[in-house]
């Protein structure tokens, strides 16, 4: 889904939809950033961590309320002053089309082969779960509802987001209440909301813990303060700050709306944990205590940390069961469609067009679009059974998004904020990002120990380093003609970052919220 300021700079899809500057409310632009981030496989998969991890998993939520504070002050004034309408657009017009081709490439292998199967895989676990129907067949019919839905176009309004995560919000908070009341009831207290918080903190300290020492045996997952200042901030600035799906949810407003908005999902964000991680955490000491054995098994008898949520669905009575599980499936049918468009949109625009037929109508770019949503869900629904061997697989998404994410975030960030960068820098960075994130990867494997396994989000940091190290390196080393300097320059400066008084009113209250969160349950 994408949000467009006139069709003049709209691409040509019968999936867009086209919004005027300022048509759209604080309120709306906040509601689509939280529903285009939060759908049905991410409760799955946040429960599923809470039931293995705890709480902790919840810095990816939490810490992405700060992020998103840094990305309204920062980060969206310098697309909205330059007239940026999405992030190809950007670097071809900070760096050329070969930087823009590149990062293009990087977003589709993202969106297909980490995005588009994690999420078929979830919604078939939880469809499967729930109802009588085979895992196979969940992610044939997932896979096939959700071309048909692509193709015959989804014109929706960024107010339908709304009511998207009204419904998410009151449903995540109905299965924590369900979860931790029948965690009472289990304890002998009835069905005494507080009593089940009570006997979480009792009888499993170590879930709600935030920060994790090395002697955590989940520390390789959530390494300590990375979560706060490390890896964990790289990986979300390059999400909600240079994501062609979710800055665009932005991009149909004024900057002062727009930060309203943002500060909105901000909001939002902390609420998650409660209604996403804690109905996980619910079912472990539920789990420890004899309760759902058999429920949190897969077929060939190994604990899924991924049903946690499903087996809460269970539980819901006859008609309700079934509103939930329609609700459930058409969220995920959402989700998948909103990313093939994604796919559909950078494959047409940002390769097909630039390199292999540049004078393509729109119809014939339509056709194409059409053909890239089938091919992309085709592979998505052959890679997703592969997913099985996974306990989590919200901490799959993470990592190997992570070999991304450091090159993305150093390419955006010295793009904006270091005019000396140069095109060829801004190449480097993009080839090297998934090389350098590899090594790093299995170097301790290839070196038998010699080289340290650090966990995934210290990986993310030293090879954001890396990469800003060669680009700035580059750049000084092979500056470019005034020439081109000034051919690709954007324009920032000091005023762009203004906020007003009630936006800082704002942000103090979430931070002090943050501090307060990680203060309790350090």
């Amino acid at each position: 889904m994408y949000i467009y300021r006139s069709k003049k700079n709209a691409i040509t899809s019968s999936n867009d939809y086209f919004l005027a500057e300022g048509s759209l409310t604080w309120w709306a632009i906040g509601a689509s950033l939280i529903a285009s981030n939060i759908s049905a496989e991410h409760f799955i998969g946040m429960s599923g961590s809470g039931f293995a991890l705890g709480l902790a998993i919840s810095s990816y939520e939490w810490m992405s309320a700060a992020t998103l504070i840094i990305v309204a002050v920062f980060i969206l004034p310098v697309y909205l002053k330059n007239k940026i309408f999405t992030m190809p657009q950007f670097l071809a017009k900070r760096y050329n089309d070969t930087v823009s081709a590149i990062m293009a490439v990087i977003w589709l292998l993202i969106y297909v082969f980490v995005n588009l199967t994690s999420i078929i895989y979830l919604g078939a676990l939880a469809i499967s779960s729930i109802a009588p129907v085979s895992f196979e067949f969940c992610i044939i019919g997932l896979s096939l509802f959700s071309v048909i839905v692509t193709l015959g176009g989804m014109k929706v309004i960024g107010y339908t987001d709304m009511f998207q995560v009204i419904v998410l919000i009151l449903g995540g908070l109905v299965t924590t209440y369900l979860a931790l009341t029948l965690l009472s009831e289990q304890f002998g207290y009835g069905k005494d909301i507080l009593k089940g918080l009570t006997i979480i903190a009792d009888k499993a300290p170590g879930h709600l813990q935030m920060i994790f020492d090395k002697s955590n045996p989940h520390y390789a997952e959530l390494p300590g303060m990375s979560v706060i200042i490390g890896g964990m901030l790289i990986n979300n600035l390059a999400y909600w700050g240079c994501n062609q799906y979710i800055v665009q949810r932005a991009l149909g407003a004024d900057l002062k709306t727009a930060r309203k908005g943002i500060l909105f999902a901000a909001f939002l964000k902390l609420l998650v944990p409660v209604i996403a991680v804690l109905p996980g955490i619910a079912m472990y000491v539920m789990h420890q205590n004899g309760m759902f054995q058999s429920e949190m098994l897969d077929a060939a008898g190994v604990l899924k940390p991924d049903r946690a949520y499903p087996t809460l669905m269970n539980l819901l009575p006859p008609g309700l069961k079934g509103i939930a599980l329609a609700a459930l499936t058409a969220a995920i049918v959402a989700s998948l469609a909103g990313k093939a468009n994604s796919i559909s949109t950078i494959f047409s625009l940002d390769i097909y067009r630039k390199y292999f037929n540049k004078n393509a109508s729109e119809k014939k770019l339509v056709r194409v679009g059409r053909a890239c949503v089938v091919v992309a869900m085709f592979i998505g629904a052959l890679v997703a059974p592969s997913l099985k061997t996974l306990d989590q697989a919200y901490q799959f998404i993470q990592e190997y998004v992570g070999f991304f994410s450091p090159g993305v975030l150093a390419i955006f960030m010295l793009g904006m904020f270091w005019k000396k960068t140069t095109a060829s820098a801004g190449l480097a960075g993009a080839l090297l990002t998934v090389p350098i994130a590899t090594v790093l990867k299995f170097l301790p494997v290839w070196t038998n120990g010699a080289f340290p396994d650090f966990p995934f989000l210290d990986r993310m940091t030293i090879a954001f380093f890396i990469i800003v190290f060669l680009m700035v390196a580059i750049s000084l080393l092979c500056p470019e003609s005034k020439e081109q300097h000034e051919k690709h320059q954007i324009e920032v400066d000091t005023a762009m970052f203004k906020v007003s008084s009630e936006f800082v009113i704002g942000s103090f209250i979430i931070c002090g919220v943050l501090v307060a969160l990680y203060t309790v349950f350090w």
